[in-house]
């Protein structure tokens, strides 16, 4: 039991910052849950959606990729000392043979813009020969970048090879299905009902205002961009099953899923696997913009540098708290510390690099800040 216990003054005041968003037109709708003690005690929808409305968690998907390798892992199906190309024989090419799944996770592989698109990810033999085919920016292990989705094509095509099962099949069978949550990969075009269509909301930052937040005229390039986000609004894409960034859902899934990490009901992973995942710092290498990394297995931790909002976990949780957010605004994280976790999921994609970030760091702090 925790020590802990939820605010409702606190709660209130999360709500009404995220309706404000709203209320101002700069977003059509989002959600917002609160889990703690197992539960999800808090699951509000603001906006132009309902209760049951999904949306994409863009890269909050990641996490549960993740998931389903810690189970592997622990299983010894996979190594992380092991080179890719040793699961993947196609991968060597390019000079990929020595890559590991270790430097995959920790997204210090050296591929991280390779393209992996509409046209080839539909199958495996497809999806392979493309990988095979990538080249490296720089040498593995040697510098940090961001993969925005080809280390989770790699994971998944490991995941298949290993398991023999499609991986959107099975990170619903180890992860999603055990812990009493929808399957939220690879989401048939009949059940896409309820899905919240994306919205590109207008203004982007000057490089005046970049320059004086971030201290660059121009933010680093990165294949996330406006076309491949309403992408994600395509129903073949939605079936597809995006590792990396196409998981849909409701808040309450993705504060359920980190509820989950912190409890391990039905000793889902193994107990000293999930320590390890999400309580050590692999990766403390500096992102393009100089900030620490500070990534476990396949999740961010807090730390205790004061650069938790620059690690989109707001600026009030412990050092221990982890997490994962997606593009456009979606958070997802808790906090050990607390036992709290928060999803918050909208279909406005703010493209203001400026006020997006700020949002999301306010949103994450008040959250964080209702377990007292």
């Amino acid at each position: 039991m925790s020590t802990h216990e939820i605010d409702a003054q606190r709660v209130t005041e999360l709500i009404t910052r995220c309706r404000k968003e709203v209320d101002d037109g700069l977003l059509p709708s989002c959600q917002i849950a609160i889990g703690f003690e197992g539960e999800i005690v808090v699951d509000e929808t603001i906006g132009d959606a309902d209760p049951e409305t999904r949306y994409c968690f863009f890269s909050a998907t990641k996490p549960f990729v993740a998931a389903a390798m810690w189970q592997l892992l622990s299983e010894n199906l996979v190594q992380l000392g092991a080179s890719v190309s040793s699961y993947l024989r196609e991968f060597a090419e390019n000079g990929k043979g020595e890559i590991t799944v270790e430097q995959v996770m920790l997204h210090t592989a050296g591929f991280p813009h390779a393209p992996m698109g509409p046209n080839v990810w539909a199958t495996a033999k497809s999806r392979r020969q493309r990988m095979a085919d990538w080249r490296l920016n720089w040498e593995p292990g040697t510098r940090y970048e961001y993969h925005p989705t080809s280390a989770h094509w790699v994971l998944a095509e490991i995941i298949n090879e290993v398991t023999g099962e499609h991986y959107a099949d099975e990170i619903h069978r180890r992860v999603t299905a055990p812990l009493g949550l929808p399957r939220i990969l690879g989401i048939d075009p009949d059940s896409q009902e309820g899905i919240a269509d994306l919205t590109l909301c207008e203004g982007e930052a000057t490089p005046d205002e970049l320059e004086a937040v971030f201290g660059v005229r121009s933010m680093p390039p990165s294949e996330v961009n406006d076309e491949t986000i309403i992408r994600f609004n395509d129903p073949e894409t939605r079936a597809v099953g995006v590792p990396g960034g196409g998981g849909y859902g409701r808040a309450a899934d993705l504060a359920g899923f980190y509820q989950a990490l912190l409890h391990n009901p039905g000793d889902v992973w193994d107990s000293a696997m999930l320590d390890n995942a999400v309580g050590q710092v692999r990766n403390k290498l500096p992102d393009p913009m100089g900030i620490p990394a500070n990534r476990g297995l396949g999740v961010i931790l807090a730390g205790d540098d004061g650069m938790t909002n620059r690690r989109g976990l707001g600026r009030t949780v412990s050092p221990r708290a982890f997490g994962h957010n997606g593009v456009g605004g979606q958070i997802a994280f808790c906090d050990p510390d607390t036992g709290l976790s928060f999803g918050y999921a909208t279909n406005g994609l703010d493209r203001h690099q400026i006020r997006q970030p700020r949002r999301g760091t306010s949103i994450a702090s008040l959250a964080a800040n209702c377990a007292v």
